[in-house]
């Protein structure tokens, strides 16, 4: 005979109230076959006389146990576990396990990508200063300037129907808006039907993968490329060849030859700044690039991640501006101009390929965050954007040459680099004679976390030892401090 009065605890002042305390330890019990089914319940009156609470405690519990099934009611007769629950075979109950509900071992079987496990960033200290691979700032995100237009619009009644289902394309004022915004920062020509919103280019890059590479189709990217979007090919299902980069972006020539002896379904490209070591594409590649998408009918995914960012002189045209014969998808966010968390971004192809990319999105994610997509149309309409836009790159321009300026001055015998025309990190190459596995593990002893995953700029194992050293996200004074820490790692060494 089951004792409720011995298995049964509970615990005042919990934020669960007693009756739903009550409710989860029967559960269990009946679970675990403590409780076979059939089996009579004690009345209301006696239990709550047993665990010391209210009548009512007890009705409330019992009440939401049938409404959930556990148990029924028989006139005459009683409370009893529901009759046609199976019958489990009891096993040694462990209470403690009730609120454990942080399993690590999965009950069943489930395909696993072993590409896609990448070593995730230790929660470091307050004290500690971070050399990240080059993310902006979110200290600088214009918070007021979007919470202000956010909550106008949950204000407006008209407004209400951004809380249903929208177009599985995006906001239609945004695209609309981007229409405009586009075509006048970046040259493009396009229409509202070329435009897709994502979930930052992220997304972009998956769903233009999964439309392109599916069946071991190949795509050509550089020898060091963004690691995330490699992994984004193979997830897809994509054989990468991987060609030289150098100081004019990817090699073209090299492209040529491979597609001469293979069917290539497309060629990634980070043409404005080359995702890992800055460079730029030059116009004369460019150009060679376009008629090579022409003559062998693939596509140019053109990632243009950090576009705003040049710091030389105005920003280079992309790819997509020049392309008249519809070879180019081209893809870019919000992300890197107000902040990581603001996941905005867009697919720029033509319509054809976005309205399949659109019906692809659909079963991954149904639509955006419509209010937010809604607030960045009005951002854009306005001109906060471009006003935001360009008070950070004053701000990121004099964190490029104060970061750069310290690292010829203190660190110059252990580190080669150019100074980069634009972006938000610095392409930096280690003096042969050091490891970055020991630099970094001696930074952390200074409360200095150095980009820890720096294998992933090394795509073709030839050791080059560079890495990414941004300096958008550090203010001026953690730019001295970080350097200052740096140079106090390479002195103990």
């Amino acid at each position: 005979m089951f004792s409720f009065k011995s298995n049964i605890t509970l615990t005042r002042g919990s934020s669960r109230n007693l009756y739903l305390q009550l409710c989860d330890q029967v559960i269990s019990f009946i679970k675990s076959g403590k409780i076979p089914p059939s089996t009579k319940l004690p009345s209301s009156r006696k239990l709550s006389e047993d665990l010391h609470v209210h009548r009512k405690t007890i009705i409330a519990a019992y009440d939401e146990l049938i409404s959930q099934g556990w148990i029924e009611t028989i006139p005459s007769r009683g409370t009893f576990v529901t009759s046609s629950l199976p019958l489990v075979q009891p096993k040694k109950f462990n209470f403690s396990a009730l609120n454990n509900i942080a399993k690590e071992k999965s009950g069943f079987s489930f395909v696993t990508r072993p590409h896609l496990l990448r070593k995730l960033n230790a929660k470091n200290s307050l004290e500690t200063l971070i050399i990240d691979d080059g993310i902006p700032d979110h200290r600088l995100a214009p918070n007021e300037e979007i919470g202000r237009i956010y909550r106008n619009i949950t204000k407006k009644s008209y407004h209400k129907n951004l809380l249903t289902y929208g177009s599985i394309y995006g906001n239609t004022e945004l695209r609309n808006n981007l229409v405009s915004y586009l075509n006048e920062t970046r040259g493009l020509n396009v229409s509202m039907d070329n435009i897709l919103i994502t979930r930052g280019s992220q997304m972009g890059i998956y769903l233009a993968s999964q439309l392109l590479l599916t069946n071991k189709n190949r795509i050509i990217t550089g020898s060091t490329n963004y690691m995330t979007a490699d992994n984004t090919f193979t997830e897809a299902g994509g054989i990468i060849e991987q060609v030289p980069t150098d100081n004019d972006g990817l090699d073209t020539i090299a492209v040529e030859k491979i597609c001469k002896i293979k069917k290539i379904s497309a060629v990634y490209v980070t043409s404005h700044h080359h995702h890992p070591t800055t460079v730029t594409l030059s116009a004369k590649r460019r150009m060679h690039l376009l008629q090579l998408a022409q003559q062998y009918n693939f596509a140019i995914i053109e990632d243009d991640y950090d576009y705003d960012f040049h710091y030389s002189n105005s920003p280079i045209l992309p790819l997509a501006s020049n392309d008249t014969n519809g070879n180019v998808i081209y893809i870019g966010g919000f992300t890197k101009i107000i902040a990581p968390a603001l996941r905005i971004g867009y697919l720029i192809a033509p319509k054809d390929f976005v309205d399949e990319a659109a019906r692809l999105r659909r079963i991954i994610d149904r639509q955006g965050d419509t209010i937010l997509e809604q607030t960045l149309a009005q951002m854009i309409h306005t001109g906060d954007i471009q006003k935001h836009c360009n008070k950070v790159v004053k701000i990121y321009k004099a964190r490029r040459d104060l970061f750069c300026l310290l690292l010829k001055e203190k660190l110059d015998n252990y580190f080669d680099f150019e100074v980069p025309k634009g972006g938000m990190a610095v392409w930096v190459t280690l003096n042969k004679a050091y490891n970055w596995d020991i630099i970094c593990s001696k930074a952390k002893a200074v409360q200095l976390e150095v980009t820890p995953d720096w294998r992933r700029y090394d795509n073709d194992n030839s050791g080059h030892n560079g890495i990414r050293m941004g300096f958008a996200s550090l203010n001026e004074e953690e730019i001295h401090e970080a350097i200052n820490r740096l140079v106090t790692v390479f002195e103990k060494l």
